[in-house]
């Protein structure tokens, strides 16, 4: 049975932890031209770091724990970077800004979303040396194992590439958790579902899986393909029993870090229950019972 990231978190700190949004001001392969231009077609301009701070790393953790201790009284966070791909430009630069990160003493974790293209030796010999002071989580977005698909939304990597950087930064040590997107257009049920055996059966086993359905928002590419030839978009039904039977799949050892995705209300145009999280989570608490904790 896999474990829900709320309780893996009061099991290793005692208290509840939570996340502050953070921005690195890094940029992303493939958007610059490097790998491609225009980034993945559903991300946004934002580069899914729509609820980031801005300012000085300082300025930003100040920011975002002001903004979670208006309604609780936590003292322990994540340092979450999620936009853009958070370990590509300057290692230099990327070491300071992340050093200054985690050795504050109410910052238990560093967590940075990027790219299996953008971990290279030097990248992960910072990672490994952060990991010594504090956890470190690496974020890898795969979205899909399904190459075809991928093109098709412009990831810009093949499944390969993944195998690799997965293997090389768990060789390092390092926790790593895994995003998948369900709802990709062109993907049936059995094509999502495979995406989950395959990181059930990875060897090292997978530390954490991040799951979310496809948000179509305003201004992405495919936001303009979804308007000239819709797909089908789950409902709340579907979306919440694939999810189910997707948890049922891991092993006990994985941990859970998201079930659904709650795109910005201004952007999002599909699925309008998503921005009722709620109800969604609710309802997958319930479909979930018995296959995570």
């Amino acid at each position: 049975m896999a474990i829900k990231l709320s309780t893996y978190l009061k099991n290793e700190y005692g208290e509840k932890v939570y996340r502050l949004s953070l921005s690195s001001g890094c940029g992303c392969p493939n958007r610059d031209g490097t790998v491609s231009v225009g980034g993945c077609t559903f991300c946004s301009e934002g580069g899914s770091g729509e609820f980031a701070a801005s300012g000085s790393i300082d300025d930003q953790i100040q920011e975002a724990k002001a903004r979670i201790q208006q309604k609780t009284d936590a003292s322990k966070f994540i340092a979450y970077f999620q936009s853009f791909t958070n370990t590509y430009g300057d290692v230099a630069r990327l070491r300071e800004l992340y050093t200054r990160a985690i050795m504050r003493d109410d910052v238990v974790i560093l967590s940075l979303g990027t790219r299996p293209d953008c971990v290279g030796p030097e990248v992960i010999a910072m990672l490994k040396e952060l990991d010594q002071i504090k956890p470190v989580w690496v974020e890898l977005g795969l979205q899909t194992i399904h190459d075809e698909t991928a093109r098709a939304f412009n990831r810009g990597y093949d499944l390969d590439c993944f195998i690799d950087a997965y293997k090389r930064l768990k060789e390092a040590g390092l926790t790593v958790i895994v995003h998948l997107i369900m709802g990709l257009p062109g993907e049936s049920r059995e094509m999502m579902l495979e995406s989950v055996r395959f990181l059930a059966e990875l060897e090292p086993s997978l530390d954490g899986i991040k799951i979310q359905n496809l948000q179509i928002l305003k201004g992405t590419q495919m936001y303009e393909e979804f308007a000239k030839e819709p797909f089908h978009i789950m409902s709340m039904e579907e979306y919440t029993d694939l999810v189910a039977d997707a948890l049922a799949l891991l092993p006990e050892t994985c941990v859970v870090h998201r079930m659904q995705g709650d795109g910005p209300r201004k952007l999002l145009v599909a699925p309008m229950w998503s921005l009722d999280k709620k109800r969604v989570l609710n309802m997958l608490t319930e479909k979930t019972k018995g296959i995570v904790k």
